[in-house]
């Protein structure tokens, strides 16, 4: 009995010993398959061309496990640009094989945290993926030189040791960091912020009081346009701003979800939670409202992204866009990370 006993033991160490032999090898097919898949993939190589966004970041402050900060990855024929630079936006958008080492500039449309809080780790990965040897532009209104030459200093001793690690060829010195692209605003006019001739990038002021300047920008790229609101309430005259665009991406807040969270904290002795949630109703737009804004403005489709609050599961849509389709006779999407928009040229 003890000779099986013993028989048995070993023939199921055998297995267990085979099995996990078989794990490593399997996982290590895995592996090489993986990496030969991704390690220099260029998901927008083969676009036409046009103008194209990909949501690299539809969330907003509030925690949500599919969404990272807002951030949108904007392809203009050749040129790259990002708009907006939110939490774990830079990682998202490694996940998506973007490839940051191509941008040509960072547009800003202000300077709450959640907006430039992924900035810092953009400026790295574009600096260590693209060779560069100058800094990446970084667009906005005036502030924008605050917040670059902050992380650049903040950034400064990690740029050293990467210099020093990986030499001066792969990591140039001069490449690292931003350099601010300072431009003015007209309390009631729009400005051109970037013209390379076949696309004209421009800033509307929008109202997002008490935090100031904040800013709309539209892309206009061979006959195609989109534009993305930043953060704005309902009365900030996006309608003449977006007229006629393929499509506006707009942020969107439910404050009757808002609401519900504020009731909660209050009632679990959260002052300070309860305070923000009831203050932020009042500087941003409902899906209802920005429905409203496309159609007054003719544009073809409507994306809501910086969403708040979070959306953990789909069934929570609904109840998020309200009545807002039917102030809409476009398309209108809720943002979630990763999807595409294309605009090929016609």
């Amino acid at each position: 009995m003890k000779k099986l006993a013993t028989s048995v033991g070993v023939l199921l160490l055998a297995v267990i010993v085979i099995a996990v032999a078989g794990q490593r090898q399997i996982g290590s097919f895995l592996v090489d398959r993986m990496v030969k898949a991704r390690v220099g993939a260029d998901p927008i190589a083969a676009l036409p061309d046009g103008l194209h966004v990909q949501i690299c970041g539809s969330g907003s402050p509030l925690p949500d496990p599919g969404r990272a900060g807002p951030c949108l990855y904007v392809v203009a024929g050749d040129q790259t640009f990002v708009v907006d630079a939110g939490s774990a936006s830079a990682r998202t958008m490694m996940g998506q094989q973007l490839p940051l080492g191509r941008l040509n500039g960072v547009f800003l449309t202000h300077f709450h945290s959640d907006h430039i809080d992924g900035l810092g780790e953009l400026m790295l990965q574009r600096w260590a993926q693209g060779n560069k040897t100058s800094p990446l532009p970084v667009y906005g209104p005036q502030g924008v030189e605050q917040v670059v030459f902050g992380l650049n200093a903040a950034y400064r001793l990690d740029a050293g040791y990467r210099t020093a690690h990986h030499g001066a060829d792969i990591m140039p010195p001069s490449g690292n960091g931003g350099v601010p692209v300072i431009f003015s605003l007209s309390e009631n006019s729009t400005t051109e912020v970037f013209n390379s001739g076949e696309l004209t990038v421009t800033a509307a002021p929008v109202n997002h009081s008490p935090v100031k300047p904040a800013v709309a920008y539209r892309f206009d790229y061979k006959g195609r346009s989109i534009v993305i609101s930043g953060d704005a309430n309902p009365n900030s005259g996006l309608e003449v701003f977006a007229a006629g665009a393929d499509i506006l991406f707009h942020e969107a807040l439910n404050r009757e979800m808002v609401a519900t969270i504020e009731v909660a904290a209050k009632a679990a002795n959260l002052p300070n939670l309860s305070k923000i949630m009831f203050d932020i109703q009042d500087y941003h737009t409902s899906p209802e409202e920005a429905a409203r804004i496309a159609e007054a403005a003719g544009a073809k489709a409507l994306v809501l992204y910086h969403i708040v609050p979070a959306l953990p599961v789909n069934y929570l849509k609904a109840t998020f866009l309200g009545d807002a389709k039917d102030h809409f006779s476009g398309d209108l999407t809720i943002a979630e990370d990763g999807m595409l928009f294309s605009l090929p040229v016609e």
